[in-house]
C-alpha cells in the first residue's frame, strides 16, 4: 500500500520576471555620467559636460512617470511602497558615500572648511543640498570658496524632492480622472504638462535674474524631470505616434547624441543655465528615449550596446556618487593640481569603487524583504540621516571648541604684545622677532575663515541686481568730530575694521556705501549683463556718488577690486577705460569739495589663505608668493595719483602686506586674509595706524 499525503497540493509560485533593462537607456546613462566625469576632470576641454546631469533628469522623469502611470498609486499605502522602493534603491549607497566622504574630509581637508563641510554633509543626507548650495551661490563671501566634496548631491536632492512629490501628484490626477470619468492618461498628461510649462517659465525668469541660484533650486529644474514625464505619458497613451521605421529611429538617436555632444563641448560656465539653453540636451535626451533605436544596421546600439558601455550605465549612479569626492580630496593629499596620470587613476578607482558599491551596497538592499516594508524603509532612512547629523554635529562641535580656544589665545596675545601683532611688524620702529610671520600663529584657519567685517552680519552690502539703497553707520560718538563715507565694493568693505578702530580713537562716524562686486564707474560690467543687473549697478553708483557729494561728509574713503570685463570693451583696453571712468568719479567728489582717500587694492592669492595655512602650519612660508604674482592693476589708485590734486590722496599699504620680493599669507602671527583676497577683520584693524596720517590730514580739522 502506498502512502498518500492528505495535505492539499500547494500551488507552485513563480517569481515574476523582472522587466528587461532597456539597453538604450543604460547607454544614455553611460553617456550622461561620462560627460559629468570628464567635465570634472578636464573642465577646460569639455566645458559643458555639466549637461550630463540634465540628461539624467530626463531619464529619471521618464522612468518614474512610466512606472507610476502603469501602476498608479491609489492609496497612501501605495505611495509608501513607492517611497520604500526609492529608499532601497538610492539611500544605502548615498549614506555610505556621505559618511565615507565626511570622515575623509575631516581627516584630510583643512580645518577652515570643517564647519561648511559638516553643513554640506547634513544637507546632503536630508536631500536639501541643492538649496544649501543655492544660498552659497548668492553669497558673495562664498564665491571663491573651495569646492565641497558633497556638491554632487545637489542633483540627487532635486531628484529626491521629485520622488516625494511626484507619486502624490499622479495619485491626485488619477483620483480626479476617476471622479470625472476621464482618461487617467489625459489627467496625468495635463498635470505633467502644467508642471513642465510652469517650471520652464520659472527657469527662464530666474536664470536671467539670478543664474547662480537658478542652477541649483528645485523649481528651475523640475521641468527637466517633467519633460521625461511628458514623454512617458505620450508613449503609453499614444504608442502609435512612436511606431517609426528602424532607419528613422537610428537617425533620431544619432541626432540626439550629436546634440548632447554639441552642448557638452560648446556650453561654458558663462552660458545662462538652465533656462532655454537646457532645452538642447534635455530635448535631445527625450528624443533618444523616444527613438528606442535598439535594432537596425545604423542603430547607435551597435556601439552603445557594447559590454563596457552597458557596464558604465549599470554603475552610473555609483560613479556619480564616488567620483566627485575623490576629485576634490586627492589634490589636498598631493599638494598640487591633478596631473593626467592622476586623473586616469581617479577614473579607474571610481569604476572599481562603483562596481563594488553596485554589487554590495546598491543591489543587496533591494533584495531585502524587511526594507520592502515602508515602515522599515522609513526607519532606515531616518537612521542614516541621524547618523550623518550626529557626525556633522560632532565635527562642528570640535571646530567650535577649537575656535573658542583660538579666540581666547588671540585676545591674550593681543594684550601681551600689541606692537608686533599683524601689520605692526612692518612699523618703521618695530623690533619684532621672527618677522614677518611672527614667532607663532595667533589665529587658526577656521577662525580666520569667518573673521569678516561687521558689514556682512549687519546686511550692509547691496547685492545684484542692486535695487537696494542700504547704508550702515558705525561709531559711538553722539556728536562725531568727522563724518566719513566708505564707498566701493567688498574691497572697500574689508577696510571697515581699520576705520572703526580710528573712529573709536577720534570720535569719527563711518557710513558705508558698499555693493558686492559693483564699482563706482559709469560703465556697464559684463558680469551683470548675464544677471540682468548692469543698469542696477550703474544706478547704485550714481546714487552713491550723489549721496556722498551732497555735503554731508567730511571725507570719502574708497577702494575697489577691479577685475570685471566691461561691456563692449576689448580686454587690452579695459584698464585704461576703467581708469578714465574712475577719473571722472574722483573729479565729481573733488568738484563737490569732498576730500578723497583712495586705499590701493590689496594683493591677491590664487587660493584660500586659511586653507593653505591649515595645510602648512609647520611651514607658513608655503603660503607666501612672489610680490609680482600677487599684485593686480588698480586703475582707481592710478587715476587718483594721476589727478595730482591736494584733496585726493592715495594710501598704498602694500608694504604692510609684502616685502620687496614677497607677499605674505600670515603676518605678525595673524592670518591676513579670510579667503584669497579679502583681509581678515583682525588683521585689518592692525592696519589702522598706517591709514591714520592720510585720513587726519585730509579731514578739514586735520
Amino acid at each position: 500500500m502506498t502512502a498518500t499525503s492528505l495535505a492539499p497540493a500547494q500551488p507552485r509560485h513563480r517569481r515574476r520576471p523582472a522587466a528587461a533593462k532597456r539597453r538604450d537607456i543604460q547607454a544614455l546613462r553611460a553617456v550622461a555620467v561620462t560627460l559629468v566625469l570628464l567635465f570634472h576632470l578636464w573642465p577646460a576641454r569639455m566645458t559643458g559636460g555639466f549637461v550630463g546631469v540634465d540628461v539624467f533628469f530626463v531619464i529619471s522623469g521618464f522612468l518614474i512617470t512610466s512606472h507610476l502611470v502603469k501602476s498608479p498609486p491609489r492609496s497612501l499605502r501605495d505611495v509608501g511602497s513607492f517611497w520604500a522602493r526609492r529608499i532601497r534603491r538610492l539611500l544605502p549607497a548615498a549614506f555610505v558615500v556621505i559618511i565615507t566622504t565626511a570622515v575623509a574630509a575631516w581627516a584630510f581637508l583643512p580645518e577652515s572648511q570643517w564647519r561648511s563641510l559638516a553643513r554640506d554633509a547634513i544637507a546632503s543626507a536630508v536631500y536639501v543640498e541643492n538649496w544649501n548650495l543655492a544660498g552659497g551661490a548668492t553669497d558673495y563671501l562664498a564665491a571663491d570658496s573651495a569646492a565641497s566634496p558633497f556638491q554632487q548631491f545637489w542633483s540627487l536632492s532635486v531628484e529626491e524632492q521629485f520622488y516625494i512629490v511626484w507619486p502624490l501628484l499622479v495619485a491626485a490626477a488619477v483620483a480626479l480622472a476617476a471622479r470625472r470619468a476621464v482618461s487617467s492618461h489625459r489627467a496625468v498628461g495635463t498635470l505633467v504638462g502644467l508642471v513642465f510649462a510652469g517650471s520652464l517659465a520659472a527657469s527662464v525668469v530666474v536664470t536671467a535674474a539670478n543664474p547662480q541660484a537658478a542652477y541649483f533650486v528645485t523649481h528651475t529644474r523640475m521641468w527637466e524631470l517633467a519633460l521625461g514625464g511628458v514623454l512617458a505619458v505620450a508613449v503609453l497613451a499614444r504608442p502609435g505616434w512612436f511606431a517609426w521605421p528602424d532607419g528613422v529611429r537610428a537617425l533620431v538617436a544619432w541626432a540626439a547624441l550629436a546634440a548632447i555632444a554639441w552642448s557638452a563641448f560648446t556650453y561654458t560656465g558663462a552660458t545662462p543655465f538652465p533656462g532655454t539653453a537646457a532645452l538642447v540636451p534635455t530635448l535631445a535626451a527625450a528624443a533618444f528615449l523616444a527613438a528606442r533605436s535598439e535594432s537596425g544596421g545604423w542603430s547607435p546600439q551597435r556601439i552603445s550596446g557594447a559590454a563596457p558601455v552597458q557596464y558604465v550605465g549599470d554603475v552610473s549612479y555609483s560613479v556619480y556618487l564616488w567620483h566627485w569626492p575623490i576629485v576634490v580630496i586627492v589634490p589636498y593629499l598631493t599638494g598640487r593640481p591633478l596631473s593626467w596620470p592622476e586623473k586616469l587613476m581617479i577614473i579607474a578607482a571610481t569604476l572599481v569603487l562603483a562596481g563594488v558599491s553596485k554589487r554590495w551596497v546598491e543591489d543587496t538592499p533591494q533584495r531585502s524583504k524587511r526594507l520592502a516594508r515602508p515602515a522599515w524603509a522609513a526607519g532606515f532612512a531616518v537612521a542614516g540621516m541621524v547618523a550623518v547629523i550626529a557626525l556633522g554635529g560632532a565635527q562642528t562641535a570640535v571646530a567650535d571648541a577649537r575656535q573658542r580656544q583660538a579666540a581666547a589665545d588671540l585676545a591674550a596675545a593681543l594684550e601681551a604684545r600689541q606692537a608686533c601683532v599683524g601689520a605692526g611688524v612692518f612699523a618703521p620702529d618695530a623690533d619684532c622677532a621672527d618677522a614677518p610671520h611672527g614667532p607663532d600663529l595667533l589665529t587658526n584657519p577656521a577662525q580666520a575663515a569667518e573673521d569678516v567685517s561687521d558689514l556682512y552680519d549687519d546686511g550692509c552690502f547691496v547685492d545684484p541686481p542692486f535695487g537696494g539703497r542700504t547704508t550702515c553707520t558705525y561709531g559711538e560718538a553722539v556728536e562725531p568730530t568727522a563724518r566719513i563715507a566708505l564707498v566701493g565694493n567688498s574691497h572697500a568693505g574689508h577696510w571697515l575694521p581699520a576705520l572703526q578702530r580710528l573712529a573709536d580713537e577720534h570720535s569719527w562716524q563711518i557710513t558705508t556705501y558698499v555693493a558686492s562686486a559693483c564699482i563706482t564707474i559709469d560703465e556697464p560690467l559684463q558680469a551683470f549683463v548675464e544677471t540682468g543687473a548692469p543698469e542696477g549697478c550703474q544706478g547704485w553708483e550714481q546714487w552713491a556718488i550723489d549721496e556722498t557729494s551732497s555735503g554731508n561728509y567730511d571725507l570719502v574713503v574708497t577702494s575697489a577690486r577691479t577685475s570685471r570685463a566691461l561691456v563692449g570693451v576689448a580686454p587690452e583696453d579695459t584698464v585704461r577705460v576703467v581708469q578714465d571712468a574712475y577719473t571722472a568719479t574722483l573729479k565729481r567728489w573733488a568738484d563737490a569739495g569732498v576730500p578723497v582717500l583712495v586705499l590701493r587694492d590689496t594683493p591677491e592669492s590664487v587660493s584660500s589663505i586659511p586653507d593653505c595655512v591649515a595645510m602648512h602650519e609647520d611651514d607658513l612660508a608655503g603660503c607666501d608668493a612672489p610680490r609680482a604674482d600677487r599684485l593686480n592693476p588698480d586703475p582707481l589708485a592710478d587715476a587718483a595719483a594721476a589727478l595730482d590734486l591736494p584733496s585726493v590722496r592715495v594710501a598704498d599699504l602694500t608694504d604692510q602686506l609684502c616685502s620687496e620680493d614677497t607677499c605674505y599669507g600670515t603676518i605678525g602671527g595673524l592670518i591676513a586674509y579670510f579667503d584669497s583676497h579679502h583681509l581678515t577683520a583682525t588683521f585689518a584693524r592692525t592696519l589702522a595706524p598706517f591709514i591714520e596720517p592720510d585720513a587726519v590730514e585730509l579731514l578739514p580739522a586735520g
